[in-house]
């Protein structure tokens, strides 16, 4: 393993924690647009029917992947604008 990705490691976790955040707050936004409400449904809502449910908990996987992804690939590209290499 190379120093830039042993150095890289702190980085990754901190940008992971940042990017569960920015996605929660994110799908909390969408589904307030989309299902007219404040809360999305939970999987144990009694009173929710499969749809909503289904249709919540794809949407909430989408937008974290995103923000993942995004974040993600940003952090690895500044790290290689400072240090010149991948961590990868």
């Amino acid at each position: 393993m190379t120093a830039s990705k042993i150095a890289y490691r702190p980085v990754g976790l901190l940008l992971g924690a940042a990017s569960g955040m920015v996605a929660g707050a994110a799908f909390k936004q969408a589904w307030k647009m989309i299902g007219r409400e404040d809360d999305a449904p939970e999987a144990t809502d009694e009173d929710r029917t499969w749809q909503e449910v289904l249709i919540a908990a794809a949407l909430q996987g989408a937008i974290f992947a995103v923000v993942k992804a995004a974040v993600d690939r940003g952090g690895a590209a500044a790290t290689r604008r400072l240090t010149g290499t991948w961590p990868g």
